[in-house]
């Protein structure tokens, strides 16, 4: 459930799979008559891990137990990150007329940044790694537009990309930004925005914590197709994870 690889051509009938798509059809996981599923992950933090494995991997991915201990620390614990020091944080940001950048969301991203660059961090065995430095931080947007905007503002070193850059990377911390306003999803339309497989590898970069800055009303979407309900409730489930 990671990206495809791209292609422009028209290919009939199933020949424009790929192997792994064509073999797997309908299944999350790879079956136990086709293959092996590597159950574990040494990235994850049980808090990002189980959103991951509920919605994408049929509720069969688990975190390595080391995982645990990395942790964000905010010393205030204030602010929009609060107490919040590992999993999944939706940080709400209204705003209307937006395609494919936010303004709103920028600024928010901003400020997220000036609180995690003060805090500290741990790793797996519980060892002090010190202040999260910019590098750390992996900012995700799913249009160029945004991800120009994000440059714009965010300190030099930033690592700022889209999804398509960071597939198999990873950092303590990710932030992602949905870039549009509730019912404005662009010519891509709303089945890009919540693509399950771009969302699962924005997600699962995040070692500790998972940032998704965004428009809650998106929840309230009218749908009109059965790939949409499961966008929206992707989404709601986003906001259910970090309640």
């Amino acid at each position: 459930m990671q990206l495809g690889q791209p292609t422009q051509g028209v290919h009939p009938g199933e020949s424009g799979q790929s192997l792994l798509e064509y073999l797997l059809r309908d299944h999350a996981v790879v079956p136990d008559q086709l293959g092996i599923f590597l159950d574990q992950t040494w990235r994850m933090h049980p808090g990002v891990c189980e959103f991951i494995s509920q919605m994408v991997y049929e509720g069969n991915l688990k975190s390595h137990p080391g995982t645990a201990h990395r942790i964000i620390k905010n010393p205030g614990q204030a602010g929009h990150l609060g107490d919040r020091q590992a999993g999944i944080l939706f940080s709400p940001v209204e705003h209307a007329g937006n395609t494919q950048a936010s303004d709103e969301e920028v600024e928010r991203i901003v400020e997220l940044t000036r609180e995690l660059l003060k805090c500290q961090h741990t790793g797996e065995d519980q060892e002090p790694l010190g202040h999260l430095q910019i590098q750390d931080i992996l900012y995700v947007a799913p249009y160029n537009m945004q991800v120009r905007k994000l440059r714009d503002r965010l300190p030099e070193g930033a690592r700022v990309g889209s999804v398509d850059k960071f597939q198999g990377q990873e950092a303590p911390v990710v932030i992602i930004s949905m870039c549009c306003s509730a019912g404005e999803y662009g010519s891509r339309g709303l089945e890009f925005v919540l693509n399950k497989n771009r969302l699962n590898v924005a997600v699962s970069r995040a070692k500790s914590l998972a940032i998704i800055v965004g428009d809650p009303a998106i929840a309230h979407t009218s749908v009109n197709s059965p790939r949409e309900i499961e966008c929206v409730n992707l989404f709601c489930r986003l906001l259910d994870e970090s309640c």
